[in-house]
């Protein structure tokens, strides 16, 4: 028989049941927490950057108009500078050659007049085989003194200078034997004794 309730006293909830006991399987016992768990980059990685590759920035244009365009002027001023040279420039064809008769002007092509330029201040030696050699050997050696990483001229400062004064050289010796040589190979104004080389 059940005891009566005293109204003062508040009532007791009956107690939850118990949760069933959990069987521990042989997979819960092969479980390890999280920060002892040995992981694979792999599984470091997330999902979206693999599939979703960021693109870098890119540092290219279009052939046209960017390239073609600067070309079209390039090959047009060149055009220019050889119809002027064609009109102001005498340059008739010669009579066949004569050994018994020594030209006036005893130059060399224009390709070779910078060496000429030099064997009129060095030794041939020095002049005809050292210097072209040790220009060459620098020219391909530029690569090796300069090792920067990038591809850009202005990450390769090194060889563009060395490149530049190779250049600058060569060309101011051709001008200079070019334009103020005159017969005989003694120097001269072209604005007073004309222009003296051959094409």
């Amino acid at each position: 028989m059940s005891e009566p309730r005293d109204p003062q006293r508040p009532a007791v909830p009956a107690a939850a049941p118990a949760p069933p006991e959990r069987r521990v399987t042989e997979i819960d016992k092969q479980r390890v927490p999280m920060a002892a768990k040995p992981y694979r980059l792999l599984a470091l990685v997330k999902q979206d950057a693999v599939v979703r590759v960021q693109k870098e920035p890119d540092d290219t244009v279009m052939t046209w108009p960017h390239l073609l365009v600067i070309e079209f002027f390039a090959a047009a001023m060149i055009s220019v500078f050889l119809l002027l040279m064609g009109v102001f420039a005498n340059a008739p064809l010669e009579e066949l050659a004569n050994p018994n008769v020594t030209p006036e002007v005893a130059k060399a092509p224009w390709y070779f007049l910078g060496l000429q330029e030099l064997l009129t201040y060095f030794h041939p030696t020095v002049a005809g085989a050292l210097t072209p050699v040790l220009v060459l050997v620098g020219a391909a050696l530029i690569p090796y003194v300069d090792r920067s990483p990038g591809n850009r001229p202005s990450e390769r400062k090194t060889a563009v200078v060395l490149f530049s004064i190779f250049c600058i050289l060569g060309l101011v010796m051709t001008f200079f034997a070019i334009f103020f040589r005159g017969p005989g190979y003694s120097p001269s104004l072209p604005w007073v004794s004309g222009l003296h080389f051959a094409l």
